[in-house]
């Protein structure tokens, strides 16, 4: 295509004899893939640029809808700004650390990880996939650590070509060479090289603490990750005592923690307690003496209004402990069971007893000993009676999070720093969120932080920490002097590599070193997405360039349950390293739900697979399904709105071919043969080809407007109103002027009537071409093959611009062609009530029209008599004032007054 003094000069290709959406995805990807038409240029100009943060999918067996729902989000955009003149930087990554990972290969192959087992280089798992059953951990084969490892990168190459495979037939418009993974060489160095900066600068340490623990998976469990769920319980009045045997009574889910007990705590201001703060009570059947105390998180309404603090049945009882400095009585372990060793701060001799019988065993199983050692004892009051409350649970896991000591890594987020968190705030406003109402989430989440951020995790699969430390001369770790490895060496495993200064010979041995066995959070690297797609801080020259040209990035969608955690930490890592925000926009998707309107996931099993609406509908239906939903809002996966999508796809193929072939006969072309175009907007010179252009123009501003705005469903919904108007009213309207054929009187269009026909339907299908483009990539390129051949793709042209409609407007008011298309419409409704075919001639009809309508429908009169086959007297006056001020227009503005039909035309026999 070719622009000058808005001039469109097209080369029009021969035509298909017939058309149809299937088999486009498979022509046109491997035109893409040959032209590199989504390859990122790097221009090196950041003001030329349009960088994507891209999400990177978690790579755990399989994609749903929800997945090509918000892809397809960040896909119109990208595609829009590619249109627009940017260089659009829109890479893909990988999520192929972390649990789901781990999960998926134990099920997969049949396997778990025991760290002391030899490395096998022979190693064959027992499975090769198991159908999607869960492989109890008793009957999966334990392997080494770098087995296992070995297993995961395999599985998850496997999947990325899959998950590759369903974004290439989608449509996504990503260069494929800038695809990267979250636990590749290139990340890791990128995640080990900013923990050093972090901790370097004090925002990285390490501390023993009381951390949220899953049974389960055996790891650390961050805040961000937690997941609130209602669970069954029992309440339970148990008595403390006073010296006198005088009871006080508390209620608790968790009678099994009475050996963990440090304290009882009760609002300062609740007048039940007052009197008994600073005094101290025995509990029951262990005998331990514990001060009853006050602080103001204690909830004077909820059960007795007085609770025991357990170190630890809750992330109130840290609280507890923290401001009042109490001590610490751990009794469960990792596992999630009983400690064996009965403690030492439980003297008295029935105590130790009743430990005795609960040491080893699960919660759920002390649990029941306690009770009924109560119940013997008199200090249950009562039976327990149901009850259901909210408990922490890893957002992963099965079983409620345990509160277990132990050493992590942190990083500062905000939790425990004032100053940091007024800043990350602040960071929250300079951000521009779509929809903006989201923005409350993230000042939510900020404002009730109330601790920094777990990066380290017990698992085998992802980052390893870049450290070891030094073992003393008694062979203990000292964990207060870790030692670093260069920038240089990055990236390293610490349980492979030396640190420098020592050899292999030394490690885990008194006087030597051993390694950090912790990994970081799989979101530790992921929130280093901007950073590592964008080679931050890499020393070659073309690492640098292309820094330069795309940090700060422009854009990064996600979807919104994922503010807290992927978003903000993005926010927190570039605050911490750049300065900065990492971008400076954000689009968050709203969920999928089924037809029940329940949220799609694979926990539910409720999921669609992606394949079957793309193979059955086209990729261009799945994504005009997606595209007609805004952003933040949860959507229904509709079948319905999918055949919408592709009724609509057909339709810009043959309304554009049909337009093309006009004319070509008259210039001794076949239709079959290719031709030459060129479409003037100086050439339009009929009212109603100039209201055509003059609607045109609005749709193309409008479109433009919302797009900027980042609101892809409203521009579609304009651009999708006007393009069936433009089919169903206007082409009707111009086809038989466009053709040059004569009216019922004999009486042939002038040439110039006749080219600004044939102009207006080329200015108008090459701006529908591209308008739709964004959203039905596969249709708009095939029709833009057929009008301008050679000039590249569609996706490589430029996003209309509203001066070439202007031009061919002239002035004209785009409510002409609504008002002559409401006259058709009652010409046509004569013959539906009449039950005859639209090809009948109207021998006489007399329309009558609100006043504003009258002048536009007189401009438009002869293509409307041939649109409706009016072949007489064909009159038109204005409503009476008080009619056309009816309020029960606008059907009633345009109305029949009277008319007469003249005979159906008679078929002719089929050969």
């Amino acid at each position: 295509m070719t622009e000058g003094n808005s001039i469109i000069n097209a080369q029009l290709t021969p035509l298909p004899d017939k058309v149809g959406v299937d088999g486009l995805e498979d022509k046109w990807r491997a035109v893409w893939d040959e032209d590199g038409t989504y390859k990122f240029r790097n221009t090196r100009d950041r003001k030329a640029v349009y960088s994507i943060d891209t999400p990177p999918p978690t790579v755990s067996g399989s994609l749903h809808v929800g997945h090509v729902f918000s892809y397809t989000h960040t896909d119109l955009i990208a595609r829009y700004k590619r249109m627009r003149g940017y260089d659009v930087f829109y890479p893909m990554g990988w999520d192929d650390n972390g649990l789901p990972t781990e999960r998926r290969v134990q099920n997969y192959y049949g396997v778990r990880v025991d760290v002391s087992l030899p490395y096998d280089p022979d190693f064959k798992p027992p499975f090769e996939g198991t159908d999607g059953k869960k492989i109890d951990a008793k009957d999966q084969v334990p392997i080494s650590r770098k087995n296992f490892i070995e297993l995961c990168e395999k599985l998850t190459a496997e999947d990325e070509k899959l998950f590759e495979a369903l974004w290439r037939k989608l449509g996504l418009s990503i260069d494929w060479s800038q695809t990267y993974h979250t636990i590749g060489q290139h990340p890791r160095r990128v995640a080990q090289k900013a923990f050093l900066r972090n901790l370097a600068r004090g925002e990285a340490y390490q501390q023993d603490a009381p951390g949220l623990w899953d049974v389960t998976f055996q790891t650390a469990v961050a805040q961000a990750e937690l997941e609130s769920r209602e669970y069954p319980g029992f309440y339970h009045k148990v008595a403390f005592r006073f010296e006198d045997g005088t009871p006080i009574y508390i209620e608790t889910t968790r009678p099994e923690l009475l050996a963990a007990c440090t304290s009882l705590i009760a609002n300062p201001n609740d007048e039940r307690y007052k009197q008994y703060f600073g005094q101290e009570v025995y509990s029951p059947l262990f005998k331990v003496k514990v001060p009853i105390l006050a602080h103001p998180a204690a909830e004077m309404d909820k059960g007795a209004g007085i609770a025991m603090c357990c170190t630890f049945g809750d992330v109130t009882d840290v609280e507890w402990w923290r401001d009042l400095k109490l001590p610490t009585r751990p009794i469960i372990q990792r596992n999630g069971r009983i400690v064996m060793d009965t403690p030492d701060w439980i003297t008295d001799p029935a105590g130790r007893e009743v430990f005795a019988e609960t040491a080893g065993k699960t919660t759920f199983s002390a649990r029941k000993v306690i009770v009924d050692k109560l119940r013997e004892s008199g200090d249950l009051d009562g039976e327990p009676t149901p009850t259901k409350r909210m408990t922490n649970f890893y957002e992963k896991g099965d079983k409620p999070l345990e509160i277990v000591t132990s050493r992590q890594w942190y990083l500062k987020n905000g939790g425990t720093d004032a100053k940091l968190n007024a800043e990350l705030i602040e960071r929250g406003k300079e951000l521009n969120f779509h929809p903006d109402f989201m923005r409350v989430r993230y000042e939510n989440w900020v404002h009730g932080l109330n601790g920094d951020w777990l990066i380290s995790r017990q698992r085998f699969f992802g980052v390893p920490f870049p450290l070891w430390y030094p073992v003393n001369a008694s062979g203990e770790p000292d964990y207060d002097h870790p030692i670093t490895p260069s920038e240089d060496r990055l990236p390293i495993d610490p349980a492979i590599d030396v640190p420098e200064g020592y050899d292999e010979s030394q490690r885990d041995v008194p006087g030597g070193f051993t390694a950090e066995k912790d990994i970081m959070d799989t979101w530790a690297t992921s929130s280093l997405t901007p950073q590592i797609v964008t080679h931050w801080a890499e020393p070659d020259e073309a690492s640098q360039a292309l820094f330069k040209s795309t940090f700060p990035m422009d854009l990064r969608p996600q979807g919104q349950d994922i503010i807290r955690t992927w978003l903000f930490s993005t926010v927190d890592r570039a605050h911490l390293e750049n300065k900065c925000l990492p971008w400076a926009h954000a689009t968050l998707s709203g969920w999928i739900l089924d037809p029940d309107h329940k949220k799609m996931s694979k926990s539910k099993g409720n999921v669609v697979v992606p394949k079957e609406p793309i193979e059955k509908f086209g990729a261009d239906a799945v994504r005009y399904w997606a595209a007609a939903a805004r952003l933040g809002l949860d959507a229904t996966y509709d079948i319905g709105q999918m055949k919408i999508g592709r009724r609509l796809a057909i339709k810009l193929l043959n309304a554009t071919k049909f337009a093309l072939a006009i004319g070509r006969e008259d210039e001794n072309h076949h239709v079959g043969e290719a031709a030459e175009a060129s479409w003037n907007p100086a050439d339009v010179t009929e009212p109603l080809d100039r209201a055509a252009m003059a609607k045109l123009a609005l749709v193309v501003r409008q479109a433009t407007e919302a797009l900027e705005a980042y609101e892809h469903s409203k521009a579609l919904e304009v651009i999708e109103s006007y393009f069936w108007q433009f089919c169903d009213d206007y082409i009707e309207l111009v086809k038989n002027r466009a053709y040059g054929t004569p009216d019922e009187h004999g009486n042939v269009p002038s040439e110039k009537a006749v080219k600004s026909a044939r102009t207006a339907l080329g200015l108008g299908l090459d701006a529908f071409a591209r308008l739709l483009a964004p959203y039905l990539p596969y249709a708009s390129e095939e029709v833009w093959s057929w009008m301008h051949a050679g000039s590249g793709s569609v996706h490589r042209a430029a996003w209309p611009v509203v001066d070439p409609y202007v031009e061919a407007a002239t002035g004209a008011s785009p409510e002409l062609l609504t008002w002559a298309g409401k006259a058709v419409e009652q010409l046509r409704k004569i013959k539906s009530e009449a039950k005859v075919s639209m090809k009948t001639p109207i021998l006489s009809v007399a329309l009558s029209a609100v006043s504003e309508g009258v002048d536009a429908i007189h401009a438009a009169l002869g293509d409307i008599a041939q649109a409706g086959r009016v072949v007489g007297k064909f009159d038109l006056v204005a409503k009476h004032t008080a009619e056309s001020a009816a309020e029960d227009a606008p059907e009633t503005e345009v109305t029949v007054e009277t008319s007469e039909l003249g005979e159906p035309p008679v078929k002719k026999p089929k050969k």
